[in-house]
């Protein structure tokens, strides 16, 4: 998919990674989110002076978010979802998710697999279908693109991801305007 000049995406749980450098490369305005200042600090020192600046927001993502925050083209976790347990976390996360997000933008979400770990870090995660995605997403949004993956992790074991594209409805996202509106998501 072509790649829209120079989109904005949201990243929940930023935490250190290396995606962001990748992602800052190639242009894009970003939301870095993190619970941990720790985590942001340390990023924050590694890409300093980058442009666009990147927004730093230190907050839990199943609480209101701030005002002020720009409207995103895609919100791309990797890292969080499936770490939100109680309801309450989860149907704030996913309100979190609709308000920055424009119409016609996109959603990618990794996930641990309904056959997944029922672990990660020492920590109990929520295990997603693509079909509760799309329950929790809701009716403006379509599935685009799913894939099961199946992780490695660094001691050997496999740990089975489901990674789903969503599309939310708007002006820009009826399949006739597929061709004529570039995605966000970029393909080298």
């Amino acid at each position: 998919m072509p790649a829209i000049a120079t989109p904005t995406i949201f990243l929940p749980g930023a935490g250190t990674s290396l995606l962001v450098d990748e992602l800052l490369a190639r242009g894009a305005r970003l939301v870095l989110n993190d619970v941990s200042d720790e985590a942001l600090r340390k990023l924050r020192q590694r890409i300093g002076g980058r442009t666009p600046e990147p927004v730093w927001l230190h907050h839990d993502i199943s609480q209101p978010l701030p005002a002020g925050l720009p409207t995103c083209d895609l919100w791309l976790d990797r890292a969080v979802l499936h770490f939100l347990l109680e309801e309450p976390e989860i149907t704030g996360y996913f309100r979190n998710l609709r308000t920055v997000l424009r119409p016609g933008g996109h959603v990618l979400l990794a996930e641990f697999a309904p056959a997944g770990a029922p672990r990660c870090a020492g920590l109990d995660v929520h295990r997603y279908s693509t079909e509760e995605m799309a329950e929790r997403l809701g009716p403006e949004f379509t599935l685009r693109h799913a894939e099961d993956v199946t992780f490695v992790n660094p001691s050997g074991a496999p740990r089975p991801y489901v990674y789903a594209l969503f599309q939310r409805a708007g002006a820009d996202a009826s399949e006739a305007d597929q061709t004529k509106r570039p995605s966000p998501i970029a393909r080298s």
